[in-house]
């Protein structure tokens, strides 16, 4: 019996009925031959920690555009603490902790510059639109390896494609990450809007603190908790009526206090502008695309598509200094 094959065992023997185990994985696109060590979800999040698209989310926007001061998250950031609150649920419920981690390190892989701002700009003007979980899915099936992908599993693609609140993922697993991606953004949101003086305890609803606590650690506890308690043993997810409903309602709030301030977003249009502008650039200037790109022109990919590709993957520093380089004028030097 191989490591792997001991491994798979142990799933069996002891992760819960409704777990998705790997030996019962409905495959990749392209067949290929096991690792002697790695079951195949921990393989896929293995994969997504070494490619390039997982590195760049360091330097890419979570909510407030390239923040002074070290201690704001970042998309990189906001993809661990999915990842710790995810398998934090997971493994109190003997659920597959290796699956849970590959979706949710590689739930955002596809987001662009700019954070959401830079998504509602390449949605705009792309004719096929652009979505940030489509993008990671074709993230780790296309792009990543010059075009080959990373060539994961059916459960860490369905995951990740359907992370976001509209989402319907297939696995508990997937269901996991969809609302630990919630509650990670939720809770690391309000505390750095705390900390750039946008917010303040106070502000917070009483009536959503009598529920889920008075403190962004607090509401964080109290959501797993809930989480727990109310899905052990079944085959679900599942959060009671009172705390849900409180997830609305801070949602709720966010919106209205943090997402759509003024202050903190002021710089959106910009970035808007700039993202759109590089768009209809290489659109028209097809040639100063890196040549993995333009290998996926060859091969019939749609320019409009390879175009948001390239412009969607850049980092917040990489767009900045690419639209400096073309359309900032430089000093003449002798």
């Amino acid at each position: 019996m191989t490591i792997r094959e001991s491994l798979e065992q142990w799933e069996q023997d002891y992760l819960s009925p409704y777990a998705s185990l790997s030996v019962n994985s409905k495959g990749r696109l392209k067949p290929e031959e096991q690792c002697d060590i790695r079951p195949v979800f921990q393989r896929d999040r293995d994969r997504i920690i070494h490619c390039k698209a997982f590195r760049r989310l360091k330097d890419k926007t979570q909510v407030f555009l390239t923040p002074e001061g070290d201690h704001y998250r970042t998309r990189l950031t906001h993809t661990l603490e999915v990842s710790q609150t995810a398998r934090t649920i997971a493994k109190a419920l003997k659920l597959n902790e290796d699956l849970v981690e590959a979706i949710a390190l590689g739930h955002d892989l596809g987001h662009t510059p700019f954070g959401h701002a830079g998504e509602r700009a390449l949605n705009r003007v792309c004719p096929f639109g652009f979505e940030h979980a489509e993008q990671s899915v074709r993230t780790v099936d296309i792009l990543e390896k010059d075009g080959k992908g990373l060539n994961l599993t059916y459960e860490v693609r369905d995951g990740i494609r359907n992370h976001q609140t509209i989402g319907k993922p297939h696995t508990l697993e997937g269901k996991i990450v969809r609302l630990s991606d919630k509650i990670a953004y939720i809770h690391h949101d309000m505390d750095d809007a705390i900390r750039g003086g946008i917010l303040t305890e106070a502000d917070v609803p009483k009536e959503i603190c009598e529920v889920i606590g008075s403190s962004p650690t607090e509401r964080l506890d109290h959501f797993i908790h809930d989480i727990v308690t109310n899905s052990m043993d079944k085959d679900d997810i599942l959060m009671s009526e009172p705390v849900a409903e409180a997830m609305t309602k801070i949602r709720q709030f966010m919106f209205e206090r943090v997402y759509k301030n003024p202050i903190a977003k002021s710089e959106e249009g910009k970035a808007e502008m700039l993202m759109e502008t590089l768009y209809q650039h290489f659109l028209k200037h097809l040639d100063d695309l890196p040549e993995e790109y333009l290998n996926l022109l060859s091969v019939g990919e749609p320019r409009e598509k390879v175009v948001c590709d390239y412009v969607g993957a850049m980092t917040d520093r990489f767009a900045i200094a690419v639209y400096e380089d073309i359309y900032i004028p430089k000093s003449w030097q002798r």
